[in-house]
């Protein structure tokens, strides 16, 4: 029963009286990118725009996107829960509500939002629920948190565009990316900030679903 139940905490998201209190400090973290050398917390050159993209461990994740052209710096963190400023082992428990987010910071003019976004559908699998593959729990649910109306309007007609196209190859699952507002944003730790490139051979759960999304270029 007890394993039950811990499982059953890492699955299901808590409210506010079952999270944990977390704490008014912000954890520390790296000041600056790994392999960019840009700051991860700003200033950000004039004209780039931001969003925060949930797609399962956020170390592959995050490899992925900074890999491409027109994103100015990237940042792994944890966001839309109920807990300030976490710690990576209190998110694992589940009692934070936290899901593991890369923060992308990106020149639109280079690359554009729908870029991103059909990168985000095709290189995980969106219809998992709680988890993304063998990794179980609320922190690796699939969300897209934007940080104005514009962004929320593209994600969600993304998504649809996806789910269309997932029907289409008779793929059964139903899409459940947490699209939502952009809430506040707490930096992971030092360690986990670039991970796969201090790491060359560590952990990658990125696995997409083989379908196109037909959105962008």
């Amino acid at each position: 029963m007890f394993l039950i139940d811990m499982f059953n905490k890492k699955t299901i998201l808590p409210d506010a009286q079952t999270a944990l209190p977390g704490r008014e400090d912000a954890i520390p973290t790296a000041a600056t990118h790994f392999v960019s050398g840009h700051p991860l917390k700003g200033p950000y050159p004039d004209g780039t725009e931001k969003i925060l993209l949930g797609m399962g461990c956020f170390w592959g994740a995050e490899r992925l996107l900074w890999s491409i052209p027109g994103v100015y710096v990237t940042a792994a963190g944890y966001s839309g829960g109920l807990t300030p400023n976490p710690t990576y082992q209190e998110t694992t428990t589940g009692l934070t509500g936290h899901t593991e987010v890369v923060l992308v910071v990106y020149d639109p003019k280079v690359v554009p939002l729908s870029r991103l976004l059909k990168t985000f559908f095709e290189q995980h699998d969106p219809t998992q629920g709680m988890r993304q593959g063998n990794d179980i729990g609320t922190t690796y649910r699939s969300a897209i948190y934007a940080y104005d109306d514009a962004q929320l309007k593209e994600a969600k007609a993304a998504r649809d565009a996806f789910q269309a196209a997932l029907k289409r190859s008779d793929h059964t699952g139903k899409i459940t990316t947490e699209i939502e507002k952009a809430g506040p944003l707490y930096f992971a730790e030092d360690y986990h900030q670039q991970y796969l490139a201090k790491n060359p051979d560590g952990y990658c759960g990125l696995r997409g679903t083989g379908v196109s999304c037909p959105i962008g270029g």
